[in-house]
């Protein structure tokens, strides 16, 4: 049967209607994607720069003095305590106040004079192991630069010449040159505004007809069940490519992250998206009939995947083998995936053919369960 463009409207336009009356859902639906964005934007970073740092200086030569200042001249640490012993050591590190510990012998300056091996104790603090090994990186890479310069001062004193190096390694980060996290992380967050907002939004629609009383009167009508279900929909589609288009002008304008590829393109895998979690929202919605209960599980069902599960935050390859297989049933890992590759690389289809064609089925099978659920509880 084809669906009356009428009904349908009339549905859209009662939605609409009860949208525009519930101010508090409306402006919650609008502000909770800027402020998930300025939250995961600004707070959540992999950057590590101005680590509190810590130097016991036990040589007080010129050469200890010059590591000193290269170790304070990098933008990744920030010297903010001199102990003087090993107990002021441990409480700074046992009262966060430092993460770095970096100890120079006594003999530090008089070795390095006499060309002789010498040795720097580095403290870091292990409790957050991902930024004690970023940490423990930068380190090894100014050592690496000291000993150079150490090296060819020695050199000089002794007039000889430094030997070039015949190969040297010239490093280029594509895509995301300056390494900066929140152009990886901004285009996830978009993935994660439209999962919670959506799915939280159409979980009550169908859920609130029950409680009210007023889904026997609908029943009476002459609407058909892909009438009501598309109706009730569109109102929230409106809503979420709204939510879309802020995020996407925040990601843009407020944090500085490229757009590289096409827009539409970006919108289309967008709307593909919206829609498979909105019909999933209402399935939840027809199933549970319950607002609260539906709600909680719609947050619980979309929020927690797009976090763990997607690559959002956490990279997929580093997982389990048995996790990395449940990610391929999460749609979330699929969207941000085109997202970061429409945004940072600017590639299309060509590379993001299949990512669509799964979303689509994706959504394919939320509208499918959706209309079959809403069928059986009309039937029972």
């Amino acid at each position: 049967m084809s669906l009356s463009l009428q009904r349908l409207t009339a549905v859209a336009r009662k939605e609409f209607l009860h949208v525009l009356r519930d101010w508090r859902s409306l402006t919650l639906a609008l502000a909770v994607p800027v402020l998930l964005v300025c939250l995961f934007g600004y707070a959540l970073t992999m950057d590590l720069n101005h680590v509190p740092t810590a130097v016991w200086d036990q040589s007080r030569s010129p050469q200890s003095r010059e590591l000193i200042s290269l170790l304070d001249g990098s933008p990744y640490f920030d010297i903010r305590r001199t102990p003087g012993n090993y107990r002021e050591i441990t409480d700074a590190l046992d009262r966060r106040s430092v993460m770095v510990v970096v100890v120079i012998p006594v003999d530090f300056g008089r070795r390095l004079l006499a060309g002789q091996a010498t040795a720097v104790q580095a403290m870091v603090d292990g409790s957050d192991a991902n930024n004690a090994n970023l940490a423990m990186g930068y380190l090894n890479a100014l050592a690496r630069i000291y000993n150079r310069q150490v090296t060819v001062q020695r050199l000089d004193r002794l007039g000889v010449k430094p030997i070039d190096r015949t190969v040297t390694a010239e490093m280029r980060a594509w895509y995301n040159p300056d390494l900066r996290s929140v152009n990886v992380i901004v285009p996830g967050i978009i993935a994660l505004v439209m999962a919670v907002i959506a799915a939280m939004l159409t979980s009550v629609t169908v859920a609130r007809e029950w409680e009210m009383g007023t889904m026997e009167q609908l029943i009476s009508t002459p609407l058909r069940v892909p009438e009501l279900l598309i109706g009730k929909v569109i109102p929230y589609f409106t809503i979420g490519m709204a939510d879309v288009v802020l995020a996407v002008i925040m990601g843009r304008f407020v944090f500085d992250v490229p757009m590289r590829g096409n827009a539409a393109l970006l919108f289309g895998f967008a709307s593909v998206f919206l829609c498979g979690v909105l019909f999933f929202g209402m399935m939840l919605s027809i199933r549970l009939k319950s607002q609260v209960l539906a709600n909680q599980v719609a947050l619980f069902a979309t929020y927690l995947p797009t976090l763990m599960l997607s690559g959002f935050v956490f990279s997929i390859h580093n997982m389990p083998p048995p996790i990395q297989v449940i990610t391929y049933i999460v749609p979330a890992r699929y969207f941000i995936a085109a997202m970061r590759g429409i945004f940072l690389k600017g590639i299309g289809l060509e590379i993001l053919g299949l990512n669509l064609a799964l979303l689509l089925i994706y959504t394919a099978l939320m509208v499918v369960l959706a209309l079959r659920h809403m069928r059986f509880k009309l039937e029972a």
